[in-house]
């Protein structure tokens, strides 16, 4: 499976999320899911080592997982092409709530009479 495939479930996507803040022993990935058996939390953590997205090592009795942010760089690169369109929309945001922010001209005159 790439990266995509990966990417399309939303527990994978919440594992992604716990290892970019740090990496985890493969019983901490699971115990942040509890209503997640034990084989189907080491189904999902096979995905994401498959597709690249993490690595695994061993550490005394334990799997530690971290995110492996060069595993991101296919979806980086198909994000990337619509970056500019992005920008071009909230740029045109922006000058929208600008004008907005103006006060509406006046038409009074200089002593504060129409």
């Amino acid at each position: 499976m790439d990266a995509f495939g990966a990417l399309s479930d939303a527990t994978r996507r919440q594992v992604l999320d716990l290892l970019s803040r740090r990496e985890r022993t493969a019983g901490e990935l699971g115990g942040a899911f509890p209503s997640l058996s034990q084989p189907g939390m080491s189904r999902h953590l096979r995905v994401l080592r498959e597709a690249g997205l993490v690595r695994v090592r061993n550490e005394d009795r334990h799997r530690v997982y971290s995110l492996r942010s060069e595993g991101l760089a296919p979806v980086d690169a198909w994000i990337s092409k619509y970056r500019g369109f992005w920008e071009t929309e909230l740029d045109s945001l922006e000058s929208f709530l600008e004008a907005r922010r103006r006060p509406p001209p006046s038409h009074e005159g200089p002593q504060g009479r129409p």
